[in-house]
C-alpha cells in the first residue's frame, strides 16, 4: 500500500489548475480526458490529483494498491465502505470511510496494460 495522490474533486478545473500550477508552480504530470489531472507536489512523492467528475466528493488520501479487490477482502472491520470495489480505466478503485470519518481511496492498475 503506498500513497500515490491526494484526491482533490473541484467544481471548476481550470480555476483550480490557474492556481495550483501557474500560481503554485504545481507540475502537470499526466491528465484523463478533460476532467482529471495530476500534478507534482514539490517536495513531494506525493502527487496532487485535481478530478472535476464528482466536485461534491470528499477530499482524501488515494492510495494505490496490488489489488483493490484483495484489499477489499482483507480491510479491517473499522474500515466502513462507502463504494465497494469498481472498474476505474486501467483497474480498480474503493472507497472507505475511516472511524473518525476520513475518506480514504484505494485504486489499483491491475488491467492497466502498460503497467504489467
Amino acid at each position: 500500500m503506498k500513497l500515490e495522490f491526494l484526491f482533490v474533486p473541484t467544481s471548476d478545473l481550470s480555476a483550480s489548475l490557474d492556481l495550483y500550477r501557474d500560481g503554485l508552480g504545481f507540475t502537470e504530470t499526466w491528465r484523463e480526458g478533460d476532467a482529471t489531472v495530476a500534478l507534482a507536489l514539490p517536495g513531494s512523492d506525493v502527487q496532487l490529483m485535481l478530478d472535476s467528475h464528482d466536485p461534491d466528493a470528499p477530499i482524501g488520501p488515494l492510495f494505490v494498491v496490488d489489488s483493490v479487490e484483495a484489499f477489499h477482502a482483507a480491510r479491517p472491520e473499522t474500515l466502513a465502505v462507502v463504494e465497494a470495489p469498481g472498474e476505474i480505466p486501467g483497474g480498480f478503485m474503493a472507497t472507505y470511510q475511516d472511524p473518525g470519518g476520513a475518506t480514504i481511496y484505494v485504486m489499483d492498475q491491475a488491467t492497466d496494460a502498460s503497467e504489467q
